[in-house]
């Protein structure tokens, strides 16, 4: 039975048929063009099965089936989850059938927040306990939480497979914008559904979500090009020739011991690196402040500027589509501008993150004011994510470590996030302000989060200030 389940999601063999000569470059075009596609949106619908909760908390409060802190409880357990299987499904991946493994992930984030939709009408039939419906939640988050992790491994790992370094890069670049597309489809299609139907129908709409990512994974993302007919992608490219990268094949397994042997000892190597561990720290503090608009954005909306649940939605969905802009031009920005220099654009993201962010709680409830700082706030966060959450630590350690350096940052990144979620709602139903006879919420106060979630964005941008002086580490 577990020999069968292996069988199932290991790499697909060669095929037995090679493309035609004729046929060959057509083809290899079309196929990687579809897996391209198949991994960028397929992708962005699990970020719709991931953000679907923070839509819907406003209602879920007022409805009295889970308060704040349960919620931001229910949104750590994700958090958490997808730290850890990040980094175990990030190393599976590799030995794995790319769609099969991606597709899996997807279908169980569907199945979550399906259940999730179901939960709530049930409650409303069944009249469940709120301390019965918060277990029951924050299980089915954390199953949504490991299949999250068996999204972005398989979709970067059929980049690799399927496009040559030449131009990897720049399609790596697009796809990088997959969450923010993501993230603002959840805001705008879950908004509207919830606020035409109610909250449980949100669930259910992500859950849809889900599926028509699956359904596009399935026909369009391809595992290797040899399946598929075709030489490796190093051969296709001519950055190889076939005899060369068999030679350089057998090689690599004569000295996978040695290899293992001498990876193991950078990777130690890196994990006493202060640098590395200052930039985790930092992705840490701007994790907090990036998931405290994500997941608590529209309830501040709601509950302190007026906004309804369609406004602060698009609101909150500007930040994410003015990510993308920081996220590809993050990259081009310090090459050309700054001459492979990251640190000056990474201060000044981090002071216009910090800025954004005081301009969102303190500048008012007109629409222009709260839109521009969305705009700030989702670029900078574009250029924060691409340098301290990734290429800082890439530039600090040897390339075997590379994997080493963005677990430890990764695994900091969102673990720090789960525990601003759990924080936020304890601050945000701690100063709430109660009706003296009924015990009931009349007015939320969110002085004491608010100066949490600006001063995470402060030390995020302070902190790699002491690495300025650093050099690559030599080992």
């Amino acid at each position: 039975m577990f020999k069968r389940f292996l069988d199932f999601y290991k790499v697909s063999t060669p095929a037995a048929e090679k493309v035609p000569a004729d046929q060959a470059e057509g083809k290899y075009k079309r196929l990687r063009f579809q897996a391209f596609v198949a991994a960028t949106l397929g992708y962005s619908l699990y970020y719709v099965c991931r953000t679907s909760l923070n839509v819907m908390k406003q209602p879920i409060i007022d409805s009295g089936v889970l308060d704040a802190t349960q919620l931001g409880i229910i949104g750590a357990c994700l958090y958490w989850t997808y730290a850890v299987g990040k980094f175990v499904n990030g190393f599976l991946a590799d030995y794995c059938n790319i769609k099969k493994f991606m597709a899996t992930g997807l279908i169980v984030s569907a199945f979550a927040n399906f259940m999730m939709g179901i939960l709530g009408f049930w409650e409303g039939s069944a009249g469940i306990a709120s301390a019965s419906m918060f277990i029951m939640f924050a299980i089915m988050w954390t199953l949504n939480g490991w299949s999250q992790s068996m999204g972005s491994p398989p979709a970067i790992i059929s980049l690799s497979r399927w496009y040559p370094l030449k131009i990897r890069g720049t399609f790596y670049g697009f796809f990088s914008a997959s969450h923010n597309f993501g993230e603002g489809l959840s805001f705008l299609f879950v908004a509207a559904l919830v606020s035409a139907a109610g909250w449980q129908w949100g669930f259910f709409g992500a859950a849809l979500a889900g599926v028509l990512g699956v359904t596009l994974i399935a026909f369009w993302l391809h595992d290797t090009p040899e399946s598929k007919g075709f030489a490796p992608v190093e051969v296709l490219a001519g950055e190889k020739t076939q005899e060369e990268y068999d030679r350089e094949l057998q090689e690599r397994s004569a000295k996978a011991s040695d290899n293992a042997a001498e990876t193991s000892r950078i990777q130690k190597a890196v994990l006493r690196n202060p640098g590395v561990w200052i930039l985790a720290l930092s992705s840490a503090f701007m994790y907090m402040s990036r998931y405290a608009i994500n997941e608590w954005g529209m309830f501040f909306l709601q509950k302190t500027k007026g906004f309804e649940l369609l406004e602060a939605s698009s609101i909150i969905a500007v930040n994410t589509i003015a990510g993308i802009i920081g996220t590809v031009c993050a990259g081009w920005i310090s090459d050309t501008v700054f001459k492979g220099d990251r640190k000056w654009p990474a201060l000044v993201a981090g002071i216009m993150e910090s800025v954004a962010l005081v301009l969102f709680l303190y500048g008012g409830d007109g629409w222009v004011v709260n839109i521009a700082a969305m705009v700030l706030f989702g670029i900078a966060i574009g250029v924060l994510i691409s340098f301290i959450g990734g290429l800082m630590a890439v530039d600090l350690v040897p390339r075997k470590a590379t994997g080493a350096a963005l677990g430890i940052v990764g695994l900091a990144s969102y673990a720090a996030a789960g525990l601003m979620n759990i924080i936020s709602g304890w601050l945000i139903d701690g100063q709430a302000i109660r009706d003296e006879i009924t015990g009931e919420i009349v007015q939320y106060d969110f002085t004491y989060v608010s100066a949490f979630w600006v001063a995470a964005a402060v030390i995020s941008f302070l902190l790699p200030i002491l690495n300025w002086r650093r050099k690559k580490q030599e080992i």
